[in-house]
Parts: C-alpha cells; structure tokens; sequence
C-alpha cells in the first residue's frame, strides 16, 4: 500500500509518501511562503528524489480540516487535480487527528492546538488505546472551535496528563501555564506541528478500512464559516434591521 500524504491546512506545507508501513519520504516547510508557491514544487522534488511514478500509489491522503481557509482550499484543490488525473480516490484526515497521530502510542492525553485569532482554538483531545499489536486513535473531546479557556477547563478535568502540540501553544502558552489542576507537557520540535507522513500513515489505516472519497466528492472542512460569509451575514441582519 502506498499513500501519498498532502497537509496544507496551518503554516506548514508538507508532503510524504507512506508505504507499507515505512516512510519513504517527506518535505516539509514552515516558512513564510504561500502554499500555492510552495506544495506542487515540493512534491515535484518528493517525486524527483525518489523516481516516484505517481500511477503507482493507492490513494492521496488530504488533511481535510479545521485550519487556514486559504490553505486547506489549496491542499483540496491539489489533492482533488490530482486523484482526477490519477484516478485515485482521496482519503480525507481530519487535521488535528493527523497531528495527534504524530505522537503515536502516547500514554498521555493529546490535545493539538489550532490558532483560530479571537482567544478561540481548533481543537480536540485524543487518547491510544491498545489495538492488537498497536493502537487506535480515540476522541475524548470531539473537535471544534472553542475558547482556550474552556478546552483548557475541560482538559484539567480529566485529572490525566496532557501533551500539547500545534500553532496555538506558543500563542497560549501562558493560559496553559496558568491553568491549575493541569499536568502537561509540550511535543518535541519535529512533532509539534502538522506533519504529512502522519496524515499519509493515518490515511494508510482509514484506507484499509475503505474509508476513501472520489476526488469529485471532497470538500474541506472548516468547523466555522470564513470571515466573508460572516460579514454577509451581518449586513444582512443590519439591512434587516433597517427595514431595507
């Protein structure tokens, strides 16, 4: 089974080949650069490096969402052009479960941590539970964009260790530090942020089990409408308001 994995969701562009259980390789960007400058390249040089024959993989794995509105529209659209020119189904990985993937087998609590501006995170929290001769991912609080305050409430309240990782710790950190009843720790630099070999070996797993899309029916999945459908939606409830 070979996966190619695309995430483009946050800052970081990134893109990793998956297979059977082996990372081939991967590239990986946290830079100030657009991803439309950035990804297509990327796996142009991915697939130079290694003589990739794209026909050969199985599937492309596409962090699907929360993240950067801009930035998952660019991954979709790079993962919809190329599972039509491919004809390969794409495997849809929500962000913060490829992230929490970085840390595989953790005995603690994972929480990656989106920074959504307004005080507000994209956010879940996850645990690894013992699945034969590994482990699966299991939600214990379901994503979605909340303020810092509350998920950090919640997360103390499950009187379990947690391990944070993502965009939003460095903007959070002195919540986290202030939080009482928390035990936490940080992720390592070169698991703290999204990764594409996670979403590759993660979309590897939802792959076996059938859980794929045709390129056509992708869409991202933004947990919270952009800042231009809520604009609309203000003129019009002040146009309402106004009587015209």
């Amino acid at each position: 089974m070979k996966i190619l994995g695309l995430d483009s969701s946050g800052l970081v562009a990134s893109v990793a080949i998956v297979e059977n259980d082996e990372l081939v390789a991967e590239y990986t960007t946290n830079y100030k650069k657009t991803h439309s400058q950035t990804l297509l390249p990327m796996l142009d040089e991915l697939r130079r490096m290694i003589e990739l024959d794209l026909q050969t993989i199985d599937a492309i794995a596409i962090a699907s969402g929360p993240g950067s509105f801009t930035g998952l529209r660019i991954g979709s659209a790079t993962a919809k052009g190329l599972g039509l020119a491919l004809d390969k189904p794409l495997v849809e990985v929500p962000t913060l479960e490829g992230m929490a993937w970085n840390l595989y087998g953790s005995d603690r609590i994972v929480c990656p941590l989106m920074d959504a501006r307004r005080n507000q995170v994209y956010t879940a929290a996850y645990e690894f539970l013992p699945d034969g001769g590994g482990f699966r991912l299991n939600t214990v609080i379901p994503q979605g964009p909340v303020d810092i305050h509350e998920i950090l409430e919640k997360l103390a309240g499950l009187n379990r260790p947690v391990i944070f990782l993502g965009d939003g710790v460095p903007v959070y950190r002195g919540e986290i530090d202030k939080q009482q009843g928390l035990q936490y720790a940080f992720a390592a630099p070169g698991n703290n942020r999204q990764r594409a070999a996670s979403v590759a070996a993660l979309g590897a797993v939802y792959f076996a089990k059938g859980q794929t899309v045709s390129a056509g029916e992708h869409r991202p999945e933004y947990l919270r409408r952009t800042q231009a459908e809520q604009e609309a939606e203000r003129s019009g409830a002040r146009r309402e308001g106004t009587g015209g």
